[in-house]
């Protein structure tokens, strides 16, 4: 009688520790499958960027900068980066303001400035808050996301 009632014992103990861990594996499934629709709302409460347009501006800008030693002849290519259909035309249809802007920003720097890497960057983001400024006075929107220099020669 004894032997008969470990045997209980040990089946009861056996069949518990199933029960628990089918148990522990539905929680943690239903804990992953919660996850995943969080991670669903979320992902459809965030709309999706946009798609980046370049838009190249025709010529290279070629302008004369003033030096301590001596002046130089710089020549820039650019192109704006914008996001999505509607900045693109917005863009396309102001590029001579754009233009303007960016060649009267070139202008004002010096040799010294653009032979460093870090005042090229400078130059690139004073052009990006110039460009940004003067589309929001057009648009009410800044537009244009990025100024890229795709190529840059100073002589």
């Amino acid at each position: 009688m004894v032997v008969g009632n470990r045997k209980k014992i040990v089946i009861s103990i056996v069949i518990l520790l199933v029960i628990a861990a089918i148990g522990g594996g539905i929680w943690l499934f239903s804990l992953a499958s919660t996850e995943v629709k969080a991670a669903e709302v979320s992902s459809t409460q965030t709309p999706l960027k946009m798609s980046a347009y370049y838009i190249v501006l025709s010529e290279p800008f070629i302008f004369n900068v003033s030096g301590k030693e001596r002046d130089r002849v710089v020549q820039i290519k650019v192109q704006l980066m914008v996001r999505g259909e509607k900045n693109e035309a917005l863009a396309k249809k102001h590029v001579p303001l754009v233009e303007s802007v960016l060649l009267q920003i070139f202008a004002a720097t010096t040799v010294e400035q653009l032979r460093q890497p870090q005042g090229r960057e400078q130059l690139r983001q004073q052009a990006l808050t110039a460009v940004q400024a003067t589309m929001n006075k057009m648009t009410n929107m800044p537009v244009v996301e990025r100024v890229l220099f795709t190529g840059f020669v100073m002589q």
